[in-house]
């Protein structure tokens, strides 16, 4: 009896072995939840891409789940929410990632990057490599691409010539939350305000402050030309964000899941940087459609005063020494 009860028990305990080792396999297709989270709106072309691009390529492995227009979490509390594990995925801006590694504060510098193909050169190389390393480290993020959100100009309500920083000396340009956008607008000559991307146009519109700097395209997709009544073409700031998955989630993926996750973002990101670059390109019209002087000014009596006023701050000393001069040389 003894025996049969024995042997009854080993093949309960084989059965249930062999069900315990499928397992894995059958956890391995669930999808992976994969929460997204940022400001722009959803008619934005960076939604649409993700929408209609990105959610597609990883929907047999992953769970999107986007939230548009900061209907989730307020924009710049995106990174301390992933790494609460509160979201999975988000696209963070420099300054973002500066309030946590100062060293970063480089990239959201004005006139450090030349032009679009400096910038994407300055991310392939070892900078980059070195860049992306730290914040891993630092930040529990794995940041995986960056998308190119157009060059930043200066755009005011009035019509008031503006050529020189002098000019702007008085002028609220509003400029995100964050001691380092406040700081680029010191930069620029004028007076930094922080309000937030979903709030731009009503301050435009009742005169809470009086210009913006987003890129044309964000400015485009916001109508903020409705409310504007100049566009200075300073082209202070080569703009990007960086697409980064929070570190927990990356480090569980399968290597064929972080395979599939890697490049559907890195393709999402040539294909926003493509459009940005499109739009940018016949933008300058469309805005002259709408009443809007745009011209360009002594963009060198910008870059001249930034970079003074950048010598002069803390900022510099917070960069990885020898950084500038390796970006420079690119």
């Amino acid at each position: 009896m003894t025996q049969t009860i024995d042997r009854r028990a080993w093949m309960q305990f084989a059965g249930a072995f062999a069900a315990s080792a499928a397992v894995p396999a059958t956890l391995a297709q669930e999808k992976v939840r994969l929460i997204f989270s940022e400001a722009l709106t959803e008619q934005d072309v960076r939604a649409k891409l993700l929408n209609e691009r990105f959610a597609p390529a990883v929907a047999s492995d992953f769970d999107f789940k986007p939230y548009y227009g900061a209907t989730l979490f307020k924009q710049g509390t995106e990174l301390v929410a992933m790494q609460r594990g509160n979201l999975d995925f988000s696209a963070l801006s420099i300054s973002d990632i500066q309030r946590q590694i100062p060293e970063w504060g480089i990239l959201g510098a004005p006139y450090i990057f030349r032009d679009l193909a400096h910038a994407q050169k300055v991310f392939a190389s070892d900078v980059g490599k070195d860049l992306f390393q730290m914040a891993e480290e630092k930040l529990g993020v794995k940041l995986i691409a960056p998308w190119y959100l157009g060059t930043r100009h200066v755009s005011l309500r009035g019509k008031k010539k503006v050529m020189t920083p002098a000019d702007l000396a008085g002028i609220k340009l509003r400029m995100p939350a964050g001691e380092g956008w406040q700081f680029i607008g010191t930069a620029l000559g004028a007076n930094p305000v922080p309000v937030a991307y979903g709030e731009v146009y009503t301050a435009l519109q009742t005169g809470a402050i009086d210009a913006q700097d987003n890129p044309m395209p964000l400015t485009n997709a916001a109508k903020f030309y409705e409310v504007l009544g100049q566009y200075v073409l300073t082209g202070h700031l080569v703009n990007f964000n960086i697409l980064g998955v929070r570190k927990p989630l990356w480090d569980g993926l399968t290597p064929a899941r972080k395979d599939k996750l890697q490049k559907a973002i890195e393709d999402v990101c040539t294909a926003v940087t493509a459009q940005m670059v499109k739009e940018e390109n016949e933008l300058a019209a469309f805005f002259r459609t709408k009443g809007l002087d745009v011209y360009e000014p002594n963009r060198k009596a910008f870059r001249d005063h930034a970079l003074g006023v950048i010598a002069k701050s803390k900022y510099v000393k917070e960069w990885k020494p020898g950084m500038l001069d390796r970006i420079n040389a690119l």
